[in-house]
Formats: C-alpha cells, sequence, structure tokens
C-alpha cells in the first residue's frame, strides 16, 4: 500500500487503539450470559475469564489480546511506518484494550497485549519476558507477580542486549504502566489476598 508517511500515520494510529480496543473477554462472557465487569475483578482480560468461565475461554482471550498488540505492529510496518512508529502503534493497542472505547473507556490490565507488542517489535525480548513471567508464575501461582516480574525483564534485556534507546525507554515505560495498572494487586499481594492462578471467582 502506498500512503505518504503522514497519512500512513494518520491511518495507523487510531487503527491500532481500535484493535486493541476490541473487548474479546466481554463478548466471550456474554455469550454465558456473563457480564465480565462485574464479575471477579472487574477487569476485561484473560485471567478473570479464566476465573470466571474456565481454562478454554481463557486462554482464547489470551491468544486474541495479544494477537491484537502483534497485529497493530505488524499493520504499521505494512504501512511502510518506521520501527519507532510502529512501536508506537502496539503502544497504540495496549491502551486501546486498557481504556476500550467499547466499554466506557474501561477495560483489562494490558499483559496478553503487551506481550504480543513486545514479541512484534523484538522477538528475541519478548521471548526472553514470556519465559520469564511464565517461571514467576509458576513457582509464586500469582499471575499478577509473574506479569510484573516480565514487564521489568523486557527493558533490562533490552538494555543488555544494546538494542536502540526508544527501545530501552518504551519497554520501560510499558514495564511502569503495567505495574501501576497493578496497583490493586500489589496491595493484595502485600496483604496476603492475592488470588492464585485458576482459583475460581468466589472461590
Amino acid at each position: 500500500m502506498t500512503l505518504t508517511p503522514l497519512a500512513a500515520l494518520g491511518l495507523a494510529l487510531p487503527l491500532s487503539y481500535l484493535l486493541g480496543a476490541l473487548p474479546a473477554a466481554a463478548w466471550i462472557a456474554r455469550t454465558r450470559g456473563i457480564n465480565i465487569q462485574q464479575v471477579g475483578s472487574g477487569n476485561s482480560g484473560a485471567t478473570n475469564v479464566q476465573r470466571a468461565l474456565g481454562w478454554g475461554p481463557g486462554i482464547a482471550v489470551l491468544l486474541f489480546d495479544a494477537c491484537k498488540g502483534a497485529a497493530a505492529v505488524l499493520l504499521a510496518r505494512y504501512l511502510g511506518l518506521s520501527d519507532v512508529w510502529a512501536a508506537l502503534c502496539g503502544v497504540m493497542a495496549i491502551v486501546g484494550h486498557n481504556f476500550s472505547v467499547f466499554l466506557r473507556f474501561k477495560g483489562g490490565k494490558g499483559v496478553a497485549t503487551s506481550m504480543g507488542t513486545l514479541i512484534a517489535i523484538d522477538p528475541l525480548v519478548g521471548a526472553c519476558v514470556v519465559i520469564v513471567g511464565l517461571f514467576t508464575i509458576t513457582i509464586t501461582r500469582y499471575v499478577s507477580a509473574g506479569s510484573m516480574v516480565g514487564a521489568a525483564v523486557a527493558a533490562t534485556t533490552a538494555l543488555a542486549l544494546q538494542r536502540p534507546w526508544w527501545e530501552v525507554g518504551l519497554f520501560a515505560i510499558l514495564a511502569a504502566l503495567l505495574v501501576w495498572q497493578h496497583r490493586d494487586n500489589i496491595g493484595r499481594l502485600q496483604a496476603g489476598t492475592e488470588r492464585h492462578i485458576g482459583k475460581k471467582v468466589g472461590g
């Protein structure tokens, strides 16, 4: 597709937000007669769906949400945008997921969408994040802990691999955003009341 850089950017940014805003968790839960924003944590994300509906729907939401972030980055590249702008389109998808126009600007915490974005931007860094995040979840049995540790690993790994400054900075910002989105979880972790992975809503 041949577009001027400005036109490509003007198309990619809003489309990336709309991609991210697609609320798979809310849609899947609705097919079961459940308003996902009124059960469990109230978040429209994979973990809350898993707790409310089971592993199958939870994994489906996880994959869909991860693909949203990756698709935004790939769309930007297809439109001929630079790596920096492609990465920012991934950020727009994360913002769309966290503050979805389809859910009155509420949503999830952006873990899966961030994961998809990271993998599309830098597959090696993304793989490290996934491995460390899954290891942390396995050891602690807390999804929130794995998510935050994995996010912190992104910037440090990019720095260790001597990636461009914008990539290191962007990953650091995404890590800070993800920690902020988990501020309630941090409080529950400190209080010992955080739910373990797999624990059902109301369990």
